[in-house]
Parts: structure tokens; C-alpha cells; sequence
């Protein structure tokens, strides 16, 4: 899992530990993802299934792609599909992804890359390896992540961000036991480094991964009016100051406070020899959520309107087919919209 790395944590600055009265939030819940498929048939593992969209909010979904060793003509990708009303994050931890859009747009990302989509009103996007990935085989692994726009940008215009690995904000642990990438945001006391994550976003976030060696510890503080997510990409730990056991796929959803701690088990598996880590924390929106498919709205009437602009070409004027859920998923919150 090469992403970013540096041969030496020691020339990077340093991370504030929390405040010495900071509250650490307590581990809520560990959820463990289950395997599917996406797209033309690549291995996913469903990062957020089990957590409430309350407990998530303000993101929707995250599939972990991959860690695959394709051999010769087995990579795949997705075919055309539409998205409105969010954002896609793609992360690139190794090998190679091609993104292509019916506004002309697209690109190619590789280790440590990120491709940052806002769909807004709406887009055709497709995601395929390169031709030359195709022949030859070899390693996939990567994230895609869906951040939800509040109604007020949800019909903002498509744009892309196209980060590159050497853009990425790199700290150390405070005992330089850990590496950590600020690809989003930044966190609470660290101005004095100047380093934050390259990434703008619409609603306010942090994103980071984080490679812990065996036997560290990472205590972060963290934003008290964000939420937080540890997903365990790889490797063996431990979460919270009661040191919850977690694993390669699975997810802890943290309750209130203003600092996250993390620690990597002494013993790894030698396939994985460090602890790597997904941080992900944002303002909740709270606002009302209809989700089907490939469109996150706030109403119902939204998400059929969705459908219906997409058949009839209003997305962009490439054919689209999409694997995602066709259950409706519908959540409701006290306060009305404006």
C-alpha cells in the first residue's frame, strides 16, 4: 500500500497532541463491511453498511476497492452511470484508474492520487482501468467515498478536483510512530504547521490516512462539532481509550468530545505490516435524505425527477447503466426545509 510515503517521519512536522483536559470520545459502535461487487464486477467491501446515515452524516457511502492482484485482461471498472445531488472521492492506494465524464472532462489517478467529482445538478461518469492495466494485471486498491452537498448546493455546477499525491498534506505522530496524509480539511491546533489537505469541499470536512507502525499510538485532536469515522483499511488495533479490537474492514463510529485515538497492535499480519487507517470527520447537515441508485436528493419527487432527467438525456447524452441499490432509501429530520 505505497499511496504516500517518506523514508523519514522525522523531517515532518510534527502533530499537536490534544489538550491535556480534551475529552475523548468514546467508541459508539465497530460495524463490519461486507463483500460485494461494483461496476463490471470488482471486489468492494460495503465500508458504511450497518452504520446510520445519522451516525455518518454529512457522508453517505464508502466502498474499500479491492486490495485485488488482477492478473492479464482481468481488471475491470464501471460501465456509464449518472450521479446527482453529492460528491464522489476517489482514492487511489495502488494501481491505476481512468475517469472520463459526458462534459469532457476526466483524467488518470494513481498511488496517492485523489479525484474529487462534485456531480451537483448532475453528470455521466464513467471509471475504467487504462488499456495498458488491462494487458498487463497487477495490484488494485483504492476508496471511493460519497459526501453529501446540502440542498443549497445541490444544484451547483459539475466540477472536478484532481489532486495529486505529492499535494497531500504530510504530518508525523507525535512520537513519529505514524504518518499521517491530510487529503481534506485540516485539524484542531495544528495552524502552526501550515499544513492542511488540499481538497475544497462544500461541506466542511477532514479526511486522512493514517499508517501506523506496529506497537503506536495516534491521538488526534478533532473538531467537537464533527463527527468521527475510523475505517481500518488494513491491519490490526485498537480505537478509543478502551482500546476497542478492530480489524481490516471494519468501521468505528465515535460519540462526542474533541480528541480520536487510534493504536496499531505490535504483531501484524506480514501481508500488512502496518496499521492504515481512513479518518473521516464532517459538520453534520442535517437535512432529510432520499437515496436511490446513483442520485442523493432531499425529497422523494427529487430522486424521480432525477430518474426522469437522466432518461431523458437531461444528464449528458452517453447511455448509462448502474449497479448501485434500487431500493429507496428515505430519512426525515424535526425541522422542515426552508
Amino acid at each position: 500500500m505505497p499511496a504516500v510515503t517518506v523514508p523519514d517521519l522525522t523531517v515532518l512536522p510534527r502533530l499537536a497532541p490534544p489538550a491535556p483536559d480534551a475529552m475523548q470520545r468514546p467508541v459508539r459502535a465497530v460495524h463490519t463491511a461486507p463483500r460485494g461487487f461494483e461496476g463490471e464486477g470488482f471486489p468492494v467491501r460495503r465500508a458504511f453498511a450497518g452504520a446510520e446515515l445519522s451516525e455518518l452524516d454529512p457522508f453517505i457511502h464508502l466502498d474499500q476497492m479491492g486490495e485485488v492482484e488482477y492478473g492479464p485482461g482481468e481488471p475491470k471498472g464501471t460501465p456509464w452511470h449518472p450521479h446527482r445531488g453529492f460528491e464522489t472521492v476517489t482514492y487511489m492506494m495502488d494501481g491505476v484508474l481512468r475517469h472520463n465524464d459526458s462534459l469532457g472532462g476526466g483524467g488518470v489517478i494513481t498511488d496517492g492520487d485523489t479525484q474529487w467529482m462534485t456531480a451537483g445538478q448532475g453528470i455521466l461518469h464513467i471509471e475504467t482501468p487504462p488499456e495498458e492495466l488491462v494487458v498487463s494485471g497487477g495490484l488494485f486498491h483504492g476508496l471511493q467515498l460519497w459526501v453529501n452537498l446540502p440542498q443549497a448546493q445541490k444544484w451547483v455546477d459539475p466540477r472536478y478536483q484532481d489532486l495529486r499525491g505529492d499535494d497531500v498534506g504530510l504530518l508525523s505522530s507525535d512520537d513519529g510512530g505514524a504518518l499521517v496524509r491530510l487529503i481534506a480539511g485540516d485539524l484542531p491546533g495544528q495552524a502552526a504547521t501550515g499544513v492542511r489537505g488540499p481538497g475544497s469541499t462544500y461541506t466542511p470536512i477532514v479526511m486522512l490516512h493514517a499508517s501506523l507502525s506496529p506497537g503506536a499510538q495516534l491521538d488526534l485532536p478533532w473538531d467537537p462539532s464533527f463527527n468521527a469515522l475510523v475505517y481500518v483499511l488494513s491491519g490490526d488495533g485498537t480505537v478509543g481509550t478502551d482500546r476497542r479490537p478492530v480489524r481490516t474492514g471494519q468501521l468505528a463510529v465515535f460519540g462526542p468530545g474533541d480528541a480520536v485515538t487510534a493504536a496499531a497492535a505490535t504483531k501484524q499480519d506480514s501481508r500488512h505490516p502496518q496499521l492504515e487507517l481512513l479518518l473521516l470527520g464532517g459538520l453534520p447537515i442535517r437535512e432529510p435524505v432520499a437515496w436511490m441508485g446513483p442520485f442523493v436528493m432531499n425529497t422523494r419527487e427529487e430522486i424521480q425527477q432525477a430518474f426522469e432527467d437522466f432518461e431523458a438525456g437531461r444528464l449528458g447524452s452517453v447511455p448509462a447503466v448502474h449497479n448501485a441499490p434500487t431500493d429507496l432509501l428515505v430519512t426525515e429530520t424535526d425541522s422542515p426545509l426552508d
